[in-house]
């Protein structure tokens, strides 16, 4: 076992460390050992409210953040990303102990994180409004404001690219921001707040609050002094943040939420590569992952072949320590283990044909096999719920109508993806599918410049991309009165 040294267990509030009012502290567990990594802060509302407090501070239009220049926004978020980068060794290690991700794709993420802030920072003072023809003898404009006070509340599948992807735009357009790590996953959100405070952020523009959901969770959701609240996780739980943001005070929201991706792969596919694809969609980040393109729709010519080829990939897949060289470690906790063996018994039990894996992996942590599953019918649980684990289901069609709308025949559209080679059935699908992203003989393709979000009941709003920064600004309208003067 690597050693990793924990230094900041304490809430970040005001650019101090300190003890929950409460002086209570929770266990963050090692997911491949469940083993207890060390206390940390358990904030609630009392602690909320300081935060928000502070937050409202440094949103005043004469605090230092607000009269600072937009270009020394992004210098600041250009020295986070340099903060991070020199740091990323040891953030990729400590997101490894704490949920379990193999370490070299927990290092990678952080090292792809500083892309997604060196894109806003090119931002912060790119924010433009407009001049508008408007009848009459008048001169109108738009100016773009930061939104205000940001509640964050952060999923455990990608800690610190999920917390990445909520400050970054939030602080290139202005606003403050009260964060909420996952429980299950708070640690690099500390060792990310200490980086913003070396990088030079002004006490209050960023806090961070560990503690439970229905508690520091929802007391930020209620607090009526914040202005926006952005999520990522279940669609159960944004359906409590949605309502929770319009009791108060109407927050501006976004929500990115679940997902049951489809993936369809034609009969022109090439079998070896269309099977590798179809494998890294559905068991990234040991299938943790909210646009895993966990619905494998196989056209009836090349199906024999791929699900052949489809359990050959799953049974070779490492499962195992992820500080070593695995391609898959542990799921994050005893929880999602649980929930995620029921669905395969769920699997078993409705007549789909499990061909790869279908039990726990070993005797200690949280491992599941890679699993796959042919023969699925559309109406087996495995079809229709988002099951957030190693498990991918195989579904045979036969024409192009018919696949479409057995795809979007979903509560859920946060991604698809298409392999073929045939450009006009790529379009055609692109053009009819249900979802906020598609990807074509890729998947999970995801870059800063581009903006992500789901229709349907997987989310409102987009993250990354031009559209993520104008989620937190608001649009003013400037009417200027020109008489008309005569004689002249």
């Amino acid at each position: 076992m690597v050693k990793v040294d924990i230094k900041y267990t304490k809430l970040f509030i005001n650019n101090e460390w300190v003890d929950a009012v409460s002086k209570k502290t929770f266990p963050t567990i090692n997911p491949q050992d469940e083993t207890v990594i060390t206390q940390v802060a358990e904030g609630d509302k009392a602690d909320v409210d300081i935060a928000v407090e502070a937050a409202v501070k440094a949103f005043h239009r004469y605090s230092e953040w607000r009269l600072l220049d937009a270009s020394q926004r992004g210098r600041m978020l250009h020295k986070l990303a340099d903060l991070i980068e020199r740091d990323v060794k040891y953030l990729g290690e400590l997101e490894t102990l704490d949920c379990g991700k193999p370490v070299s794709q927990a290092t990678n993420e952080a090292a792809w994180s500083t892309q997604i802030i060196r894109y806003y920072a090119g931002k912060a003072d790119k924010i433009l409004g407009s001049t508008i023809p408007a009848d009459g003898e008048v001169l109108s404009m738009t100016l773009k404001e930061p939104v205000g006070v940001c509640g964050q509340i952060l999923p455990w599948n990608y800690p610190i690219p999920m917390f990445v992807w909520k400050i970054a735009p939030a602080l290139a357009a202005g606003c403050t921001i009260v964060i909420k790590p996952a429980e299950q996953t708070p640690l690099t959100a500390l060792a990310l707040a200490a980086l913003i405070k070396e990088a030079g952020f002004p006490p209050g523009v960023v806090n961070v609050i560990t503690g439970y959901g229905p508690t520091a969770g929802a007391a930020l959701t209620n607090n009526p002094k914040v202005d926006k609240m952005a999520f990522t996780g279940s669609t159960e739980v944004g359906r409590i943040i949605m309502s929770g943001a319009s009791a108060v005070n109407l927050k501006r929201v976004t929500l990115e939420l679940g997902g049951k991706s489809p993936l369809v792969i034609f009969n022109d596919a090439d079998v070896e590569k269309a099977a590798q694809i179809a494998h890294r969609a559905a068991f990234a980040n040991a299938g943790q992952c909210c646009v895993a393109g966990t619905r494998t729709y196989v056209q009836s010519g090349i199906y024999d072949a791929f699900v052949a080829k489809a359990a050959e990939i799953a049974k070779n897949r490492t499962v195992g320590n992820p500080y070593e060289d695995v391609q898959q470690g542990p799921q994050i906790d005893q929880d999602m283990f649980t929930k995620v063996m029921g669905y395969i018994h769920a699997g078993k039990k409705e007549g789909a044909r499990c061909i790869a894996g279908g039990d726990r992996h070993g005797k200690i942590g949280f491992f599941i096999q890679p699993t796959v599953f042919a023969d699925v019918k559309d109406d087996m649980t495995i079809a229709r719920e988002e099951i957030f684990g190693p498990v991918q289901s195989i579904l045979k069609f036969e024409t192009f109508d018919e696949v479409i709308d057995r795809a979007n025949n979903s509560n859920y559209g946060l991604g698809s993806g298409v392999i073929t080679n045939d450009i006009t059935t790529a379009m055609s699908f692109v053009k009819h599918i249900r979802t906020g992203t598609v990807w074509v003989n890729t998947y999970e393709h995801v870059a800063p410049q581009t903006p992500f979000g789901g229709f349907k009941e997987s989310g409102i709003g987009r993250e990354l991309g031009e559209e993520g920064i104008q989620q937190y600004l608001e649009n003013k309208t400037v009417t200027i009165n020109l008489p008309k003067k005569f004689g002249m």
